[in-house]
């Protein structure tokens, strides 16, 4: 097993536990004003953990519910909170998927496109040997596991 397949399972089995866990969306006001009131905690009461005052934290609040604020900020409040912030990107699908999608994509473009051409010099080739040449293809560009993926 190669470094790149190794890798790409220990990331998916992680990513994996992510997917299940069914996570609910956040708060329509976000986390931090949630966590707060649930604690009984005043805006003042947080801002003076933070070394702000209660009208910045309202304002952290509302940046959060714009997804205009940062990672670092959360980070703070989170320990001003007693929380711990954890996030990750989920992709949709498993790592090895989709890069499986995207070979037999890459393929099937490179592939049809010279079939459309060798069809245009009425050279058409048969569709099973083209639906062939795209699954070895994609087998080729998934060994290699190149950038050439994505331009």
């Amino acid at each position: 097993m190669s470094y790149n397949t190794l890798k790409i399972r220990q990331i998916d089995a992680t990513l994996a536990l992510w997917r299940k866990a069914a996570l609910p969306p956040r708060p329509g006001k976000g986390w931090i004003h949630a966590i707060r009131t649930a604690l009984s905690m005043s805006s003042a009461a947080l801002g003076a953990r933070l070394g702000m005052t209660g009208a910045g934290v309202l304002s952290l609040e509302a940046a959060e519910a714009a997804d205009s604020i940062t990672l670092g900020t959360l980070r703070k409040i989170a320990t001003a909170l007693d929380c711990e912030l954890q996030y990750a990107l989920v992709p949709k699908h498993g790592i090895a998927e989709t890069l499986q999608k995207r070979a037999k994509e890459v393929a099937r473009e490179r592939v049809l496109r010279v079939s459309h051409t060798m069809a245009l010099e009425e050279q058409s080739v048969d569709s099973e040997l083209t639906r062939t040449q795209i699954e070895e293809l994609a087998e080729t560009l998934l060994r290699k596991q190149t950038k050439e993926l994505w331009r």
